[in-house]
């Protein structure tokens, strides 16, 4: 396998394209062409998680956050971040970080934590906005049907639960073929007028590239009219954070004895109690602050994140329980993720989860 097929796989799941402006999601160091027989999945990358995959023998380590944020102006070896590149460059081991792509997808960091906490109607807190396109095409009506199957099969119709979504009308079409023209239907020199169909599918912006590509080749005119339309609309399945709800309505005390047992945990920082039950949860792998808001006007009773500042806790407004259960803590389970979801494609190939407890972040609780 090579790391290439991987890294696609990887980016079929979270493009890169729904990452932060300020991420890194990416191959760090490594060749992609080469083959390796494992991998090792982590939350971070560090020089003691590269001598773990030394001592595995993986030639690739993928990690949620990236070892490098900013460029690189030296590799001295004068800090943790060069050391650990060095390391990995010298020892031929590839660093691959999916960070806020992963952050975004619906199956990605936030699912598992709704998983954990047994929540249902999942949602995601904060949808996406202008990253969906709607294409308008015109096919002959004998043709509508294979166009829009070959549309369906790159993913593109897809709006929330459903797929294979599409809008159609007919009418009919025009033109006049020159001399150097090769003309499905019609003769050369004669205006042809033929019964078309206007198909109209939305896809996200990561598909552009493959929807025009299979638009051409399923398409039989030898110039294909089509247009695509930038959307202001979210995109419900990609986004930041997640809300759901418990299956029956608990106290804040039962609430948070469950956290701290699913996320276990011997502490949790978090505002005052209400008084009132739990029963709709938002939360966000990481640090997830900028979210309260939203977790607010959709009236969740309880809000999970990470890294919250001591002013930020009075944005509660004794509206809403907040929990702060420690970046690490709200994103330990990332690496179980990234292990299912490699495992699901490739079957022969062994995933490796990092024994390496990577948390910077240690506890003294007399």
């Amino acid at each position: 396998m090579t790391i290439q097929e991987i890294i696609s796989y990887l980016e079929e799941i979270a493009p890169k394209e729904y990452q932060e402006s300020y991420d890194n999601s990416n191959l760090i160091c490594g060749d992609k062409t080469l083959e390796i027989s494992s991998v090792l999945c982590a939350l971070d990358c560090t020089e003691d998680v590269i001598d773990e995959a030394i001592q595995k023998n993986c030639g690739l380590v993928v990690a949620h956050h990236p070892i490098v944020f900013k460029g690189l102006k030296s590799l001295t070896g004068e800090n943790y971040v060069e050391r650990t590149i060095l390391k990995a460059i010298k020892s031929d081991i590839a660093i691959y970080a999916i960070h806020t792509n992963l952050d975004h997808s619906w199956v990605g960091v936030n699912r598992i934590i709704g998983e954990k906490l047994g929540l249902e109607n999942l949602k995601i807190l904060a949808p996406k906005e202008a990253i969906l396109y709607k294409l308008h095409t015109y096919v002959p009506s004998n043709s509508a049907e294979k166009v829009r199957n070959a549309l369906f099969e790159v993913g593109a119709g897809d709006i929330g639960a459903y797929s294979n979504c599409s809008f159609n009308a007919d009418g009919y079409g025009t033109f006049l073929a020159g001399d150097e023209a090769k003309p499905y239907v019609g003769e050369k020199g004669s205006l042809h007028q033929e019964n078309e169909m206007r198909i109209e599918i939305i896809f996200p912006k990561h598909l552009k590239r493959s929807v025009i590509s299979v638009l051409k080749e399923s398409h039989p005119y030898e110039e294909v009219a089509y247009d695509i339309v930038a959307l202001e609309n979210e995109h419900s399945r990609i986004g930041s954070g997640m809300i759901g709800e418990l299956k029956e309505a608990i106290s804040e005390n039962e609430f948070l004895e469950q956290a701290s047992t699913v996320f276990n945990l011997s502490l949790i920082r978090h505002t005052k109690l209400l008084g009132k039950p739990i029963k709709t949860v938002a939360f966000c792998g990481g640090a997830g602050s900028f979210l309260l808001n939203k977790a607010m006007i959709k009236k969740a009773d309880a809000f999970i994140t990470g890294d919250f500042k001591y002013h930020e806790f009075f944005d509660a407004e004794n509206k809403i329980l907040i929990m702060d259960i420690g970046h690490f803590e709200s994103e330990q389970f990332t690496p179980e993720l990234l292990k299912r979801l490699l495992e699901k494609k490739f079957h022969t190939f062994a995933v490796l989860l990092s024994g390496v407890k990577t948390n910077p972040v240690h506890y003294f609780i007399s």
